[in-house]
């Protein structure tokens, strides 16, 4: 069921949404060659600490496109890992190419935003574009995001800019509805026909998250972790999220940074 939030709810999901963002700008401008990805994990985990009535939708998450709880904080995909990446004893190098994606709970409702960025600020011009492409199709998909017009105006407008990119878009996973919980109704895949499917309504948040590969758009789940979803081909990928809440004057970007 599709959940439509009143004005009030909307102002009770600010602080998780706030405090999400805050962290991974905080991850963003802290994180460098040398950084161990489970150093990042119990940077959340602190944050988690010492936040009155907050707490992680991830330790406990076990769907059915995991391999039991996924225990720990934070997803941290590194290079051809696009997903669901579980942090592990790994130093990150200059150049490499993280993709950070954070929920928090706080005060019963969940926050839920994801960031791409290049290590020590170095890498390929071919990881900036792909980094720049999932920016871009997030701003306008996010455009689309408007009273009156229909999820798949959502959709089709990731997957324009994508294709224009010249990528391929996989929809096996996209995003989401959030509210008490991480993941709710609609589903909001990363492409698709315009004017279709559910129309939207002021109080309907949802997480758009475009992500796209380099190279294919083919994947595989990690079989060592049974969680992290990595590109078929090796090559790398990129990952760009906002929770956005849909009001009568516009889309309203409760994790802006």
């Amino acid at each position: 069921m599709i959940e439509i939030k009143t004005p009030k709810e909307v102002e009770e999901m600010k602080p998780a949404a706030r405090l999400v963002a805050k962290t991974l700008k905080e991850l963003s401008e802290s994180v460098k060659p040398g950084t161990n990805l489970l150093e990042i994990d119990e940077y959340v985990h602190k944050v988690i600490k010492d936040t009155k009535n907050c707490s992680s939708p991830y330790v406990d998450y076990a769907p059915d496109f995991g391999t039991g709880p996924f225990g720990h904080y934070i997803c941290t995909s590194v290079n051809d890992a696009v997903l669901h990446g579980v942090p592990y004893d790994y130093n990150l190098k200059k150049g490499d190419l993280l993709s950070l994606d954070l929920a928090l709970n706080v005060n019963g409702w969940v926050g839920d935003s994801a960031l791409s960025f290049l290590v020590g600020e170095e890498g390929s011009e071919e990881d900036k574009r792909v980094i720049k492409a999932t920016q871009d199709a997030l701003e306008a998909a996010i455009a689309q995001a408007k009273v009156g017009n229909h999820l798949g105006d959502i959709s089709a407008a990731a997957g324009q800019v994508a294709h224009e990119r010249g990528y391929k878009v996989n929809t096996v996973f996209g995003g989401h509805g959030i509210g008490r919980q991480m993941h709710c109704e609609p589903y909001v895949p990363n492409d698709g026909r315009a004017h279709r499917g559910f129309k939207l309504r002021p109080g309907l948040v949802i997480c758009i998250e475009p992500w796209l590969m380099e190279g294919t758009d083919e994947i595989y789940q990690d079989p060592d972790d049974g969680w992290t979803i990595r590109s078929a081909d090796g090559s790398r990928g990129a990952h760009s999220e906002h929770e956005i809440a849909i009001t009568e004057s516009g889309p309203v970007i409760l994790t802006a940074r």
